[in-house]
């Protein structure tokens, strides 16, 4: 009789898994995705009233789920709670963007943005394989990227070279950690209509511009994500590391 191959499992049951802001949008989203799955979900953002709701409403599906009040920019935090707590999964939803023309970009929008974006991002990864080397563990590190990290777009120098420093730091540290069975990766959108976007929408030049990008005709909700991050934390992509899932509706695709 033929042997067939089985495919791999994508449950996340006995796993723990961290999401940084999750207590909306995109990062909500995913928290839902890897709770569904089986995981139990640390949900962490800096607003607690919303952070308890949405872990409130994960409990209430009879899903695992707790909530951790977390500023991501804070590096002693973040030390801290990889030195005190054990996770399977990490994903990285955490984000900011101050758009402008580049010659009005202020030292203070580039901290800020470079702060969240990339500072926050390098540091919760290194804390992040760390504890899972120290375990001798492997563990699957997902960021939420942009398409923005792969192209140019109108306004969005600075927001440009976060992401692209993020897809290079990505390639990188899947180098570093590959042997340890730590995985790394991003996942890659375009606009995702969420709260933080609706502004971007409103304006009928930047909506032209944005639905003449998209070559499936439609943006993105935050279920378009979800897939693919529940994909990457799993052990059906067991061999994926190092590089970019874009989920953009062909924007990339000339």
């Amino acid at each position: 009789m033929t042997e067939l191959p089985r495919t791999p499992s994508f449950s996340l049951t006995g796993k723990t898994a961290l999401v940084t802001g999750a207590s909306s949008g995109i990062g909500q989203g995913c928290a839902v995705a890897l709770a569904e799955a089986g995981a139990h979900v640390v949900c962490a953002a800096r607003g607690e009233d919303r952070l308890n709701a949405t872990v409130a409403a994960l409990q209430a599906e009879g899903w695992s789920a707790e909530a951790l009040v977390l500023d991501q920019g804070d590096l002693d935090a973040l030390k801290q709670l990889f030195e005190t707590r054990s996770f399977d999964v990490v994903v990285n939803s955490a984000g900011v963007a101050r758009h402008s023309a580049a010659i009005e970009t202020t030292p203070e929008d580039f901290d800020v943005v470079t702060g969240v974006n990339l500072r926050s991002a390098y540091f919760l990864s290194a804390y992040a394989a760390r504890a899972l080397i120290e375990a001798e563990r492997p563990g699957s590190i997902i960021h939420i990227s942009s398409q923005m990290g792969h192209v140019g777009g109108v306004e969005r120098a600075l927001y440009c070279a976060t992401k692209h420093g993020l897809e290079g730091m990505v390639k990188s540290m899947a180098i570093e950690w590959g042997k340890q069975g730590i995985r790394i990766n991003t996942v890659c959108p375009t606009f995702i209509r969420t709260p933080l976007t609706q502004s971007t929408f409103d304006n009928p030049e930047r909506a032209a511009w944005i639905m003449d990008k998209i070559k499936l005709g439609r943006v993105g909700e935050v279920e378009d994500i979800m897939g693919a991050v529940r994909y990457l934390a799993s052990d059906a992509s067991a061999l994926v590391t190092g590089t970019s899932m874009l989920i953009d509706g062909g924007w990339t695709a000339d």
